[in-house]
């Protein structure tokens, strides 16, 4: 996959995003391969930011800890994600129920 297949934003904002973890993958001498999987499962620069903050502030020493904190970010996005299609459904069954001609 290329950087343009997994950006769903700005590609220079998702660029920088990934060249940030990517350092900071690099000072905690974790792989580049695990940095450019981290950043093609993340797909948004806020969650690779968010996952950037987290490498500079936990400071990780296993691979294993970096990929759960990685998957726990997939799953909030999704949960995110979950919620806000749930909401649109309940506001379109609203207005239905209040246009609906009696």
């Amino acid at each position: 996959m290329s950087e343009n297949n997994m950006n769903s934003g700005n590609n220079s904002e998702w660029i920088q995003a990934k060249n940030e973890l990517m350092k900071a993958m690099a000072s905690l001498n974790f792989p580049e391969r695990l940095g450019e999987e981290v950043c093609k499962n993340l797909k948004y620069p806020a969650a690779i930011r968010r996952m950037t903050a987290y490498l500079y502030n936990v400071r990780p020493k296993t691979a294993e800890l970096v990929v759960d904190e990685m998957l726990s970010i997939c799953s909030e996005i999704e949960a995110w994600k979950d919620k806000k299609a749930s909401e649109h459904a309940w506001a379109s069954y609203n207005d239905w129920l209040n246009n609906k001609p009696f």
